[in-house]
């Protein structure tokens, strides 16, 4: 992967404070998105940078539009040209146009790489928001568009973006015969597709590190019958094994300083959370309630409790431990059985699907239990994962019984469900 020259060389214009017009709250159920325009970047009429600037044009429009928090003004109204607008907006103009936010942008070259220029301004207030020039390998372009969305959207919503992010999943494919379960990454908005693994063993459960560079997964070997925690790293491409443990080895996921996992180990008709060090290998067990199955552990995001599902009362249910030891406090009372918790790196939401009456939902809670919501609900829905920034969840999506295994995603609110561009059938996303 070719190194990104991202810098930033200097701050355009003034430093200019965010105005409270442009806020969005994005944790109400009801607002009006944004109208922004975005004028086609300019590339100073050389044809290879034209066709950069028009294609990271796309990419930032597609990012904003996708999170469903901003409309982009019909760019056939557009009275100014994105020179214009970096040189100086007619503010007046805009306003008829309902236009709330402008962005305008300029590509050149910088030696053998491209420069982009880009502004964002608050067209009510007159004054600029954000002013970045950034400098990058042509090769990736798409990383500079995505990382000029996210700083309009944190401009605007005051929330770090998460489009310049990438998604782990498993790519699945052919009959239910002859299945092929490959490990694959890819950007968030599903370009950049790569499959890391060759399907020739099924492969489940992949957990991003922190640093985002190394994926745990369970991995079952010759035939499908011989279950193993590997850890692949992105950097060589390779593939390690964990070692052998007794047991079947489940839900891996990494600690928050990357240091060790936390994961499930059934044996002996027990099913118990441990820890492993990911130097000496060295196991750590955590619960130790005879007959429970105990799964799916997930730290709080500042790696003090635990949250993880249990039958110990009977069925599914979700419970949090403090991470020092203590038993669990249960912490989901609604109907139907609680499966896959996940706390928002916020620390605010745990996500969870919630099987119940035939379906399945995704929901969010708060880590004591309250404030209990569904966000999307359906014949299956499982695995949710959270976007860095805490907004967004995506997770496996089957519309029906005889359809494909998609992946989707929703906003914390549950009002922006879209689904996520994979070239075939998916599951198990980690963000």
């Amino acid at each position: 992967m070719k190194k990104l020259l991202f810098t930033f060389l200097t701050v355009l214009g003034l430093t200019l404070n965010v105005q409270a017009d442009l806020r969005i709250n994005v944790t109400e159920g009801t607002f009006k998105p944004v109208p922004i325009a975005i004028t086609p970047f300019e590339g100073g009429g050389d044809p290879q940078l034209s066709q950069a600037a028009q294609e990271i044009t796309q990419v930032i429009t597609n990012d904003l539009q996708s999170c469903g928090l901003f409309k982009v003004v019909d760019p056939a109204a557009y009275i100014q040209s994105a020179k214009d607008v970096m040189n100086q907006p007619r503010f007046a103009d805009w306003k008829i146009l309902h236009a709330e936010a402008l962005v305008g942008g300029l590509v050149h070259r910088q030696g053998s790489n491209l420069q982009i220029d880009f502004r964002l301004f608050d067209i009510f207030t007159e004054t600029q928001l954000a002013g970045l020039s950034l400098g990058s390998e042509p090769a990736n372009w798409r990383r500079v568009a995505h990382k000029i969305a996210d700083e309009i959207y944190e401009k605007i919503t005051g929330d770090k973006g998460y489009f310049d992010t990438r998604i782990v999943y498993i790519a699945e494919s052919g009959s239910e015969m002859n299945r092929k379960y490959r490990l694959a990454i890819m950007d968030q908005d599903g370009a950049n597709h790569q499959f890391l693994s060759s399907g020739n063993s099924m492969v489940l459960t992949p957990r991003l590190s922190p640093c985002r560079t190394k994926i745990a997964y369970l991995d079952f070997g010759k035939n499908n019958k011989q279950p193993n925690l590997q850890l692949f790293d992105l950097q060589t491409g390779q593939s390690s094994s964990l070692g052998a443990i007794q047991g079947l080895k489940m839900t891996p996921r990494f600690s928050n300083d990357g240091s060790h996992l936390i994961l499930s180990i059934a044996d002996k008709g027990v099913t118990s959370l441990y820890t492993m060090d990911l130097g000496s290998k060295q196991l750590q067990r955590l619960t130790t309630s005879a007959g429970a199955i105990d799964v799916s552990p997930c730290y709080s995001h500042d790696g003090t409790k635990i949250v993880y599902s249990s039958d110990r009362g009977g069925k599914p249910q979700l419970y949090v431990k403090d991470v020092n030891g203590g038993e669990g406090e249960r912490i989901s009372f609604g109907q139907g059985w609680y499966h896959n918790p996940v706390w928002s790196p916020r620390g605010d939401l745990i996500a969870f699907t919630r099987q119940h009456a035939g379906g399945f939902s995704i929901g969010v809670m708060r880590p004591d239990g309250s404030g209990e919501r569904m966000l999307d609900s359906g014949y299956l829905l499982e695995g949710p994962t959270w976007s860095p920034n805490g907004r967004e969840i995506m997770y496996t999506y089957q519309p029906h019984s005889k359809s494909k295994s998609l992946l989707a995603s929703v906003d914390i609110v549950g009002f922006n469900k879209r689904n996520v561009n994979i070239p075939g059938e998916g599951s198990y996303p980690t963000w």
